[in-house]
């Protein structure tokens, strides 16, 4: 027996100690919300710190970032520790110090204190989706997987989009410190929750004790090459527009160590007798395009959530609370439609879902790109909705059909891989639209001010009539031509604004484009059997 299969029969010994399977994925679930929150629970709030801390909007964003790194790095690593010290033990242990790192983060006094608990933060939280999931696949028979991930799905595509809502709100009427410290309670409340109700039992124990006398070491190196890479990435990817890209030594160096890391990853986890990630396992097919449209998923995910209340703070004056309530009823319909596709799931083959979903979302994409001055609170709340409705027919048919055709010791290992497809996927979206607005910003602002030039008639008469303006609200003739000029200026900045936010919803509806053709690749799945079934 492998010890990912040992991992599995432990999930389902510490199950059945339970009246009701479905006990326990209320339980799982609610831990992994608070978990998944915290991805998104500070986009909001990212004003809010930059002021707070003293430090530029780039290096506030890191506190989103840093989160999504850490966790993806410590997902592909949590079945060893699942399956070397036991499920439920590494489990407790991941819950108790993410509530611990929150309510850190929330009294940290800089930047850099707050990374740190940040980067704790992430590498618990990162052990504990995994575990939920695979805790879940085991619990419940084949048929009726497809609703367990449904309510596991409210708690991972809910959350993101709760998260800037209660985010913006304790900003708003508290401080950017209680998005972290209300995980104090809950955490407490979640931990009393799963000591009380996950047992181990004299199986799961002996279990454990086989995997410790097999030998089975952490494949140490793979796992500093993954997080080597994934490291490397995200610094190139964050600061590579603010340190000119090629121009700076430092962003080559890490380019360097970024491909040479993969590099050597890709021999070493191929021909690793356990190696951190199945190798072998993503150059399938069907695993493959998962791993694959699970990305495109959690790119449109997280960086939708940034940015739609990033942009109607900076461009249409909403407060935080406001920002974070424009994305609230877009929650709630993702909330429904998750049980809608839990049912539905078994019904239609899970690429034809995903591919609906996936245009769906791209038509909300593609909507975000008519963006300008006059929009109302309900334009974002409508676009909002379109996305509500497609992530639940991607989310829940691309978890169940990533489990179809795998042997059971590849349960804990694709559970893993699965999530931290999402979470890397989330930030290189963030990333990438970061770095596209930068650019297109200025690149926007650079082709707008060529039309605007002191000889043009059409730049004289505004120049006139907000000179005209100014002085009618008192101010001198010298004062109304300057603050003219200046509001020009402040024009053409704003207009460059709108243009490089819509090139970023461009960005994403391509991704999300992307995602269709390969999910029309994936096998037709034994709908009788359930498509999270393993075979």
């Amino acid at each position: 027996m492998s010890g990912a299969s040992a991992t599995a029969g432990e999930a389902g010994a510490s199950s059945a100690r339970a009246t009701n399977p479905w006990l326990i994925a209320i339980v799982v679930s609610l831990a992994t919300f608070m978990e998944v929150l915290d991805t998104t629970i500070a986009n909001v709030a990212l004003r809010y710190i930059s002021g707070g801390l003293a430090v530029s909007s780039d290096e506030a964003s890191w506190v989103v970032t840093t989160y999504l790194v850490s966790n993806a790095i410590v997902l592909v690593a949590s079945s060893y520790f699942a399956e070397r010290f036991g499920r439920r033990r590494f489990y407790l242990l991941c819950l108790a110090t993410f509530t611990i790192a929150s309510v850190l983060c929330g009294l940290s006094w800089n930047l850099e204190t707050l990374l740190v608990f940040r980067m704790i933060q992430g590498f618990a939280g990162g052990g504990m989706v995994p575990t939920s999931q695979a805790i879940l696949a085991d619990a419940f028979p084949p048929a009726k997987r497809g609703q367990a991930f449904a309510l596991f799905g409210v708690a991972v595509v809910v959350a993101p989009v709760i998260g800037p809502t209660l985010g913006g709100y304790l900003s708003d009427n508290l401080s950017w410190h209680w998005c972290f410290l209300i995980n104090g309670p809950v955490g407490i409340f979640a931990f009393a929750l799963v000591y009380a109700l996950l047992k181990e039992t004299p199986q799961t124990q002996r279990m454990r004790e086989e995997f410790r006398r097999k030998g089975v070491r952490f494949d140490l190196v793979g796992f500093l090459l993954v997080a080597t890479f994934l490291g490397s990435l995200e610094l190139v990817l964050d600061r590579g527009q603010t340190d000119d890209w090629f121009g700076s030594g430092f962003i080559i160096v890490m380019i360097a160590i970024c491909v040479l890391a993969f590099l050597l990853a890709i021999p070493w986890v191929l021909t690793k007798a356990n190696p951190i990630i199945d190798g072998w396992l993503l150059g399938t097919r069907q695993f493959g395009s998962c791993f694959i449209v699970m990305m495109a998923t959690g790119a449109i995910l997280i960086a939708t959530t940034q940015f739609i209340p990033q942009v109607v703070q900076q461009n249409y004056g909403y407060t935080a609370t406001w920002a974070g309530l424009a994305l609230s009823p877009g929650g709630l319909v993702t909330m429904v439609m998750m049980f809608v596709a839990g049912r539905v799931n078994s019904l239609v083959q899970p690429k034809y879902l995903i591919a609906i979903g996936a245009a769906i979302i791209a038509v909300s994409m593609w909507q975000l790109t008519r963006l300008y001055p006059g929009l109302n609170f309900g334009f974002f709340v409508w676009s909002r909705l379109y996305i509500g409705l497609g992530l639940p027919l991607i989310f829940i048919p691309i978890t169940s059909a990533s489990y179809y055709g795998l042997k059971p010791e590849q349960t804990n290992q694709a559970s893993a891989m699965i999530n931290a497809a999402r979470n890397i996927g989330g930030s290189i979206g963030v990333c990438v639209a970061s770095n596209v607005l930068a650019h297109r910003e200025q690149w926007h602002q650079s082709r707008l001010v060529e039309h605007v030039v002191p000889s043009s008639p059409a730049y004289q008469e505004t120049l006139q009539t907000m000179s005209r303006y100014f002085a009618e609200k008192g101010a001198t003739v010298a004062d109304a031509r300057a603050q003219a000029t200046a509001w020009i200026g402040q024009q053409v900045q704003t207009q460059a604004s709108y243009l490089a936010y819509i090139d970023v919803f461009h960005v994403l509806m391509l991704i999300v484009l992307c995602a269709i053709p390969l999910a029309l690749i994936l096998s037709n799945v034994d709908l009788k059997e359930g498509s999270g079934g393993t075979h």
